[in-house]
């Protein structure tokens, strides 16, 4: 048998196998990156029905927070220019389709994001908030409470896609 035609030795075939695991995990681990961050759009549920509410742009700001914008209403038969009647300050009577309703979002040493400001149009009113990222990146757990985050309520939002 030439040289040429020799079957590759054990460790020459075990490196390749480690070569493509480690291409292999790289690609997967940049995926990873990108799906843990919080900007794309979001789908709300609403934690009383379970059904699908709105549409939420997420993006990070230049200061490194994070805010979230109204993009699109999804409960059928909703007035697509509902305004906020109960809000308060800047947001009163704006629109909802288009309202930043998620400011101040920062990511925080455990993993999770703090600091930030919810407000609810169907009420007007503005909570702290906090949320984390769940199932890989898939699920964002919203938290918003008045005072302390025990006194609250958390909605699950579901990843539609990156945000542009």
């Amino acid at each position: 048998m030439s040289n040429s035609t020799r079957v590759p030795s054990g460790w020459v075939i075990h490196s390749m196998r480690l070569v493509l695991a480690l291409c292999m995990a790289g690609g997967t681990a940049a995926c990873w990156a990108q799906s843990m961050t919080l900007a794309s759009d979001w789908k709300t549920i609403d934690d009383k029905t379970g059904k699908p509410k709105a549409l939420i742009r997420i993006v990070e700001q230049t200061d490194g927070s994070y805010s979230g914008t109204v993009i699109k209403g999804l409960m059928p038969g909703a007035d697509p220019n509902r305004v906020c009647i109960a809000c308060r300050g800047a947001l009163k009577d704006q629109k909802i389709i288009g309202m930043t309703i998620l400011t101040g979002l920062r990511k925080d040493g455990t993993g999770s994001y703090g600091g930030g400001e919810i407000v609810d149009p169907d009420n007007g009113k503005t909570y702290h908030c906090k949320a984390w990222l769940i199932e890989g990146g898939a699920r964002l757990e919203v938290r918003g409470y008045i005072g302390i985050p025990l006194l609250g309520r958390t909605q699950t939002w579901v990843r539609e896609k990156e945000a542009p």
